[in-house]
């Protein structure tokens, strides 16, 4: 079962998350939030231009006025029709006309804004020249946990998009592996993944053997032998919100060695989302779950972060990782993913999603973190 959709969200729904990231900009003491094309603008508006080009599209949201969305006149019905454009009002200009001009008579001329990572330098350096006395901050820098807190809806469309991959494991662990290149097997996860609702498959890591030992390996020609340890992590985006889960299936009977280590990750994951509840430090998920692999001896081989937040793109803040003091808040979504990876033999990780509850965490995969026997 992969979940029902929820009903779309509504102009409320935007003009409500418009004023929260005006009041957190003010709060941050910004004199306003500045918002290309990508993952913020969907997530503000539910706009997404039908082609990113060299046109300057820019949401300017300040604390006290309503926001604007400065658009093309050529993208302007598309944008008009987006689910937030009630939300909002609609600035556009013509071709042969200073974009930057027109966005700069809506600025504080002296403040400080936050911008999105992704937009342009062009954009950003040419509204610098405009407004000489203003100054940008990033806004993963400045607002880092601006989507991080999850509602309801974006709950249990989360949740969809988590059972959609568990399936889709339940699926993939039936198909042969040995004998079949690695990117066969990774064909089949995108396959399943889109047959499960994923409108974008964003990874497919199929790492077997001793490309296991690489987290980022994804997929190669390596064809899959018997006796190998395949990590399988796969996700994209159903209904606009992500999925992420990895699970390490083993190709015939496994070594001790292999159920050793398996099992020591499977302890480190579990350790990992024990940790996770109102008010802890997103550094002690990542020191609950790497304390376990390092008792064991193993700790210079579990070499990334713990887990990465989630929402309407795979990777976002909040990050589990040393450092990382930000206090976890119920509705927040993220991994927890430890690993071991042992140079020129094998690899094991496992993931699952996981929200923050009002006592504790609640996992969002839920498929078997116990070793698993393919053919």
């Amino acid at each position: 079962m992969t979940g029902s959709k929820t009903a779309p969200f509504t102009a409320d729904d935007y003009r409500a998350r418009m004023e929260r990231a005006a009041r957190a900009a003010a709060d941050a003491g910004l004199a306003g939030l500045l918002v290309a094309p990508g993952p913020d603008l969907v997530w503000l508006t539910g706009y997404t231009p039908t082609a990113i080009t060299e046109r300057l599209t820019l949401l300017v949201l300040a604390p006290g006025q309503d926001p604007v969305l400065v658009v093309p006149t050529l993208e302007a019905p598309d944008a008009a029709h987006a689910a937030g454009a009630p939300a909002l009002t609609l600035r556009d200009w013509t071709d042969g006309k200073d974009p930057y001009a027109a966005t700069a008579a809506l600025l504080d001329s002296g403040g400080r804004f936050g911008i999105s990572d992704n937009a342009w330098a062009m954009h950003l350096l040419a509204l610098q020249k405009t407004l000489p006395d203003t100054s940008y901050a990033a806004l993963t820098d400045a607002l880092p946990m601006l989507r991080a807190v999850k509602d309801a809806a974006e709950l249990e469309l989360l949740a969809a998009a988590g059972a959609a991959a568990d399936a889709t494991f339940e699926e993939i662990r039936n198909v042969p592996f040995a004998g079949r290149r690695e990117s066969e097997v990774g064909a089949d996860l995108a396959d399943l993944l889109r047959r499960f609702g994923h409108s974008q498959v964003d990874f497919t890591i199929v790492a077997s053997g001793p490309n296991g030992a690489n987290p980022h390996h994804e997929v190669g020609d390596r064809v899959i032998e018997r006796g190998d340890m395949v990590v399988l992590d796969f996700g994209g985006l159903k209904d606009g919100y992500g999925s992420d889960t990895s699970r390490t299936v083993h190709v015939g009977e496994p070594t001790d060695e292999e159920r050793r280590v398996h099992d020591l990750v499977r302890e480190a994951q579990e350790a990992g989302f024990r940790a996770v509840r109102p008010g802890v430090a997103c550094q002690e998920v990542d020191r609950a779950a790497r304390k376990v692999i390092a008792d064991a001896g193993y700790g210079e081989y579990f070499i990334h972060r713990t887990g990465h937040g989630i929402g309407v793109t795979t990777h976002e803040p909040p990050y589990m990782i040393e450092g990382e003091e930000q206090p976890l808040v119920p509705g927040m979504c993220f991994s927890v993913e430890p690993g071991v990876y042992l140079p020129g033999r094998f690899g094991v990780r496992i993931e699952d999603i996981v929200t923050v509850t009002e006592d504790g965490g609640r996992r969002l995969n839920d498929t078997t973190r116990e070793m698993v026997i393919v053919d």
